[in-house]
C-alpha cells in the first residue's frame, strides 16, 4: 500500500489552501491511500488517518526558521513514507529538508508560485533552491505558466481543483424577500478580488437596471484599507441601497444566496505578483446552477467556458467591459438559464475523487528526484 507523507496547513473549509488539503487528503485516503499528516498547529485532528499538528501557522514571522525547528520530529514522523506532498508553497522548504531522496511533490496555487522572485535574499535563494528540488502540480494552466517563468527549464504539471456539488444540491434560499435581480459574489473584499472594479460596474448597472442588487460575502477584515475604499466608493456612488458587504456568513446564510443569485461575478485582478491561482467560487457558483462572470489573464480561465457556463471580461477594459456582460445576462433569463445548466454539467466533472485518482497515477510515476539538504 502506498504511503505518503502530508506537510500542510489546518484540514479546514475555513479558505482555500485548507479546503484544497482537506478533499484531497481524504479522497486518497478513501482510495485506499495511507497518509501520515503533519499540519499546522491549528488543525483538527478527528480523522481516520493520524495528523499531527506541530508546524507554524502558514502567515508567521521568520516561517522557514520556525520551520527549521521542527524539522526532526517531521523527519521521525515522515519516515515510512514512500514519497512526501507539500500542499502549499510557503512549505516547500520543509518539504526538501524531510524528503532526503524519496519523490516529492508540490502543489502551487497562485500567487505564491512568485515566492523566488518576490522575496529578498536569502529566503529567494531558499525558495528557488526548494522548487527546483520538487514536482510542481499547479491548480491551473495560468498558475503553470507563471511557475515556468519563476522557475525557467521546470516542468509543471496541471491538476484543476475540484468542487463538492452535493453541496449546492439542494439549496433553501432566505428567509428574507427578494426586490430585484441580484449579483453575488463571494471572496475577501481585497483589491485582487477586483471588489472596487465591481462597485464601479453596478453604479452603471444600476441606471438600466434600478432594483438590482449586489450581495458580496468575504472577509472584510484581511485589507482594512482597501475595505475603506470600497466603503467609501459606494457612499460616492450612493449605491448603499443597492450594495451590501455582508462579512463572513454561516454556511447556511452563504448556500442561500446561492440560492436566489441571479449571476455570480468576482472579477479578479492581477495587482503585482499577486493573481487567481484557480478560482474556486466560479465552479462553486456552476455547481449552483449560476452564469459566472470572471477575468482572463488569471485561473478563472480554467473554470469558466466563455459564452458557454458564463462570460470572461478583459481586466485591461474591465470598466466597460464588466458593465456590459453583467446587463447581458441580467436582461436574458434564458441565457442565464442556458449558462447555470452548462456551468453545473461542468462542475460533475471536476470532482474530489477525479483529482484524487488524477494525484495517484502522478505519485505511481514521479519523476527522479535529487535528496534536499538542510
Amino acid at each position: 500500500m502506498l504511503h505518503i507523507g502530508f506537510i500542510t496547513c489546518e484540514l479546514t473549509h475555513r479558505h482555500g489552501w485548507a479546503r484544497y488539503s482537506t478533499e484531497l487528503i481524504a479522497h486518497l485516503h478513501r482510495e485506499g491511500v495511507r497518509v501520515t499528516v503533519i499540519a499546522s498547529c491549528s488543525s483538527p485532528t478527528a480523522f481516520d488517518f493520524p495528523v499531527y499538528p506541530i508546524l507554524p501557522e502558514v502567515i508567521t514571522h521568520c516561517l522557514p526558521l520556525r520551520l527549521l525547528s521542527v524539522l526532526p520530529y517531521a523527519r521521525a514522523l515522515l519516515r515510512n513514507c514512500d514519497l512526501l506532498q507539500v500542499t502549499l508553497e510557503p512549505f516547500a522548504p520543509l518539504g526538501v529538508w524531510a524528503a532526503g531522496s524519496r519523490p516529492l511533490f508540490l502543489s502551487v496555487h497562485g500567487s505564491y508560485a512568485a515566492l523566488p522572485q518576490f522575496k529578498r535574499f536569502p529566503l529567494n535563494h531558499l525558495y528557488s533552491q526548494s522548487f527546483r528540488r520538487v514536482q510542481a502540480v499547479c491548480v491551473s494552466r495560468y498558475t503553470a505558466e507563471v511557475y515556468k517563468r519563476v522557475m525557467p527549464g521546470a516542468c509543471p504539471l496541471v491538476v484543476n481543483n475540484g468542487v463538492d456539488v452535493a453541496r449546492f444540491a439542494q439549496l433553501m434560499p432566505p428567509s428574507e424577500p427578494k426586490h430585484g435581480p441580484i449579483v453575488l459574489a463571494v471572496g475577501a473584499v481585497k483589491a485582487r478580488k477586483g471588489i472596487l472594479e465591481l462597485v464601479s460596474a453596478m453604479a452603471v448597472v444600476r441606471r438600466s437596471i434600478p432594483n438590482v442588487q449586489c450581495v458580496i460575502i468575504g472577509s472584510l477584515s484581511t485589507e482594512a484599507a482597501y475595505v475603506a475604499q470600497v466603503r467609501s466608493a459606494i457612499a460616492s456612488l450612493r449605491l448603499q441601497d443597492s450594495i451590501r458587504l455582508l462579512g463572513h456568513v454561516p454556511e447556511e446564510t452563504l448556500l442561500g444566496w446561492y440560492s436566489v443569485a441571479d449571476v455570480f461575478v468576482l472579477p479578479s485582478m492581477n495587482t503585482g505578483w499577486k493573481f487567481e491561482g484557480f478560482g474556486l467560487v466560479y465552479l462553486e457558483a456552476s455547481a449552483a446552477g449560476l452564469p459566472v462572470i470572471g477575468t482572463r489573464g488569471c485561473g478563472a480561465e480554467d473554470t469558466i467556458d466563455d459564452g458557454v457556463t458564463g462570460v470572461l471580461v478583459s481586466q485591461e477594459r474591465i470598466a466597460d467591459e464588466l458593465p456590459a456582460a453583467l446587463m447581458c445576462l441580467l436582461s436574458d433569463p434564458a441565457l442565464r438559464e442556458r449558462m447555470g445548466a452548462a456551468g453545473r454539467a461542468k462542475a460533475q466533472m471536476y470532482t474530489w475523487e477525479r483529482v484524487a485518482q488524477h494525484m495517484m497515477m502522478l505519485y505511481d510515476n514521479p519523476l527522479p528526484q535529487k535528496a534536499g539538504t538542510p
